[in-house]
C-alpha cells in the first residue's frame, strides 16, 4: 500500500469511542463529545476589580465600613454619599456605582474623597459570561484552562470521548527491557517512542510487556490483553520468527494495512480482529519502528479518541537522499528556518539520525531537492 494511503487508512478505519459523561476535574486530554455551556455566571456577582473604596453617589463619602472577598452574610447596601472600604473580588453592596482605587483617593477619618472617572473598576453580575453562553465547542480537547474556565462557570461534568488505551507486546528473544543487555541482547527503545505518540493522540498506554519469539507465548499473550488497541513489535515481518500474521489470520482478523511501499518502515500492519481489537504491527528495527508508529499507530489512536483528521504540515525539503522508486523514503530533517534540511546518516536500525531531527519528511519517488514534503513532527 502506498504511504499516503496508509496514513489516511489509519484515520479513516477507526470510529471514536462512544462519548461518556466526565467530571470536568478528570477531562482533561479528552476530546469533548458536546460543547460545554455556562452554568453560572460570570462574575456571578458584582464584585470590586481593585482595592479601594465603593462609594455611592457624589463625594466625599462617609465611610460605613469594610468588605473583604468572601465576605459572609449580606453586605448592608450604600445610600448616596455612603462608601465602604472593599478590597478586589470582594462583592459590593446593592447601590454601588464605582469603586474608587486607593491611589486615587485621599482618606481623613470616616471620610475618603477622590476623582471618580468614567471607569467603575466595577465587574457587574454576567458581563464575561451569561448562563447557557458557549464556552469550548465540541471537538476541542480539555486542557486544564478550559477546565478551570469551566469551574468558574458552574460547569461540573462533560461529555468526551474516552482516551483509547493501549498494551504493548515487544518480540524478541534479544531484546531486555531494564538492565544492560548480555551478548547477542540488545535494549528495548520503543517505551519512550510508543508512549510518547500515545499520548500525543490521546490515548494512554497501560502495559509494555516482553514477549519470547514463541509462537505459543504470543498467542496467549494476545488473548490476555485487555486494551482495545494492541501494539506489537518485531513480529511483523515474514521472518521465521515472526508469528503476527497467523495468529490474526486464525482470529479471522480483518487486515486494512499489509505493508507499506516506504523505506524503512515496509512491514507494518494494522489489522482488527473479529472481536474488534486493533492490533498494529511495528516493525522491530528502531528507526523503522518509529516510522511506522508515527503512520498507523498515532492517527489510529487519534481517530479512536474523537480527533477530526487533520492534513500533515508540509516544508520545502533539502538535501540528498536515496530515493525509493517504489513508494517513499522517509528521512530525518531539521525544520529551522523556512524549509527542511535532511540529516544525514538515517539507517533502519539506528535512532542516531532521528535524535537530532525534530521531524521526518516523507519523500516521494519524485521528489528533488527544495520540493515540498508531508511532515511527521517527532514526539
Amino acid at each position: 500500500m502506498a504511504w499516503a494511503q496508509a496514513y489516511t487508512t489509519a484515520w479513516q478505519v477507526a470510529r471514536p469511542f462512544p462519548p461518556v459523561a466526565l467530571p470536568v476535574g478528570n477531562a482533561v486530554g479528552h476530546v469533548l463529545a458536546a460543547p460545554v455551556e455556562a452554568r453560572t455566571a460570570a462574575p456571578a456577582f458584582d464584585a470590586a476589580a481593585m482595592d479601594g473604596y465603593a462609594v455611592a453617589g457624589a463625594g466625599p463619602w462617609r465611610i460605613t465600613g469594610r468588605v473583604f472577598a468572601g465576605h459572609p452574610g449580606t453586605v448592608p447596601p450604600l445610600g448616596h454619599g455612603e462608601a465602604v472600604e472593599i478590597a478586589t473580588g470582594a462583592q459590593v453592596p446593592a447601590g454601588t456605582e464605582a469603586v474608587l482605587p486607593y491611589e486615587d483617593c485621599h482618606r481623613d477619618g470616616d471620610a475618603v474623597s477622590g476623582t471618580w472617572t468614567a471607569r467603575t473598576h466595577v465587574r457587574r453580575a454576567g458581563e464575561d459570561t451569561a448562563p447557557g453562553d458557549l464556552l469550548v465547542p465540541a471537538g476541542r480537547i480539555v486542557t486544564a484552562t478550559a477546565v478551570a474556565a469551566a469551574a468558574q462557570v458552574g460547569v461540573e461534568r462533560v461529555v468526551a470521548h474516552p482516551r483509547p488505551e493501549v498494551d504493548v507486546l515487544v518480540t524478541g528473544d534479544e531484546v531486555v527491557l531494564h538492565g544492560s543487555p548480555g551478548p547477542g541482547q540488545v535494549r528495548d527503545v520503543f517505551a519512550p517512542v510508543v508512549t510518547a505518540i500515545v499520548e500525543r493522540a490521546g490515548g494512554r498506554l497501560c502495559t509494555y510487556r516482553r514477549i519470547d519469539d514463541d509462537p505459543a507465548a504470543l498467542r496467549a499473550a494476545i488473548d490476555a490483553a485487555q486494551a482495545p488497541v494492541l501494539v506489537v513489535t518485531g513480529s511483523s515481518s515474514a521472518g521465521v520468527a515472526d508469528h503476527l500474521r497467523d495468529l490474526l489470520d486464525e482470529r479471522s482478523a480483518t487486515w486494512h494495512v499489509d505493508g507499506v511501499a516506504c523505506r524503512p518502515g515496509h512491514p507494518q500492519a494494522l489489522a482488527r480482529t473479529a472481536g474488534g481489537r486493533w492490533v498494529v504491527g511495528l516493525p522491530g528495527n528502531p528507526y523503522a519502528g518509529l516510522v511506522a508508529a508515527l503512520t498507523l499507530l498515532e492517527p489510529l489512536i487519534a481517530a479512536l479518541a474523537g480527533h477530526r483528521p487533520r492534513p500533515l504540515p508540509s516544508a520545502p525539503v533539502s538535501g540528498t537522499a536515496k530515493l525509493f522508486p517504489g513508494g517513499c523514503r522517509i528521512v530525518p530533517v531539521d525544520t529551522a528556518g523556512d524549509g527542511a534540511r535532511i540529516l544525514p546518516g538515517a539507517r533502519s536500525g539506528s535512532l542516531r539520525a532521528a535524535a537530532s531531527a525534530d521531524a521526518l519528511a516523507v519523500l516521494d519517488a519524485a521528489w528533488a531537492t527544495g520540493a515540498p514534503a508531508p511532515l511527521l513532527h517527532l514526539p
